[in-house]
């Protein structure tokens, strides 16, 4: 490889990296925030914090990576210009073209691994998700209850302990559980207990063969002592569960060959980030060119207002396509094959200079 491919190559996959590590530091914010808040509705256990931020996060990446990609790339060129180190390369011979070489070498390994994280990885990530908290929802030991420790349900839910628990993590034995509400105070014991479900996203504690006492709480001694045979106790709604032929869950080559309009949008939604990738990959050099006293960074903006744009295209596509509102067969080529046509044309002319204007007669 030549030194200026060298050189370039490896400025270029310094700019993309620390940018990639911003972005994905944004974005894991971003995540964290969703999760927390899902746990603490009381609808995804604390227990699958990690799992679920990792998973996430992995959903994300084909958006991330492409919008790394083009800063990194439009980063370490505006730099090259503003040290005048372009300009030196443009003097002894090398334009656009010879610049192509380093430049692919730098975003076709981005490329493929945008394509491997929208077409596999990220399927596979949503299918495991939904997975863990299915199963989660069906399991008090994931959802914190564990024999010999108090433990609090969400949303004020109350305090529960218990002795024991079943190996599938469903039965209970020994059951205490403290609640307040509207100014009285509610406490339960129970022999044994079971989860148990009703509708999609209710759930509860069936208690059995126990004792409940019930009271106030500003000291007055209106208290109700009763023995019961069954009790049952509401928990917070558990977290929405997709159905197994949502087609956002299945693989990509489950999607091939279906036409329903869902099962198309997802299709297209696939494929459009490593198209848009390598289309702002390859106006990444037209955009950053500046003249010397041209300002530095006024077109990486361009550039990322470009994106957004772009990204919020695909967004209002898939809806449209999953709505019936455009036809299946020109799902979301009227995006991207223009735009990777623009980006190939922009790039061919950069660099040229204007045809002189002949003189009139």
């Amino acid at each position: 490889m030549p030194k200026l491919d060298r050189y370039l190559l490896g400025d270029f996959i310094q700019s993309f990296l620390a940018t990639l590590i911003v972005l994905l530091t944004v974005s894991l914010g971003g995540v964290l925030v969703d999760v927390l808040g899902e746990i603490a509705d009381g609808g995804l256990p604390a227990r699958l914090l990690l799992s679920q931020l990792g998973l996430q996060l992995l959903v994300y990446l084909p958006l991330v990576l492409p919008l790394a990609l083009m800063l990194g790339l439009m980063l370490s060129l505006v730099r090259l210009y503003r040290d005048s180190e372009m300009a030196v390369i443009n003097a002894i011979g090398v334009g656009p073209r010879r610049l192509l070489r380093p430049l692919l070498m730098a975003s076709l390994p981005v490329v493929l691994a945008v394509a491997l994280c929208s077409l596999w990885l990220g399927p596979w990530a949503q299918r495991t998700a939904a997975r863990l908290v299915e199963q989660a929802n069906r399991s008090l030991i994931v959802a914190g209850l564990e024999p010999g420790r108090f433990t609090s349900l969400p949303n004020g839910g109350g305090i529960v302990y218990i002795d024991g628990m079943t190996e599938d993590g469903a039965g209970l034995r020994s059951v205490f559980l403290q609640r307040e509400r509207e100014g009285r105070i509610d406490v339960m014991t129970a022999s044994e207990g079971e989860l148990q479900f009703e509708g999609e996203r209710g759930r509860y504690l069936q208690l059995r063969d126990g004792h409940r006492l019930e009271g106030p709480l500003d000291g007055a001694l209106d208290f109700c002592l009763m023995r019961y045979a069954i009790n049952e106790v509401a928990l917070p709604e558990r977290a929405e569960v997709r159905d197994s032929d949502d087609p956002r869950l299945q693989a990509t080559s489950e999607l091939l060959g279906k036409g329903d309009r869902e099962t198309v949008a997802e299709l297209h939604a696939r494929l459009a980030p490593p198209l848009l990738a390598l289309a702002f990959a390859l106006l990444t050099l037209p955009l950053a060119r500046s003249s010397p006293r041209q300002q530095r960074y006024g077109r990486l903006m361009l550039g990322f207002l470009a994106y957004l744009v772009s990204v919020n295209l695909v967004f209002i596509g898939t809806r449209m396509l999953a709505e019936g509102e455009l036809p299946p067969i020109l799902g979301l080529w009227w995006l991207t094959l223009p735009l990777l046509a623009l980006a190939v044309w922009l790039y061919l002319r950069d660099g040229r200079l204007p045809r002189a204007r002949r003189l009139a007669a």
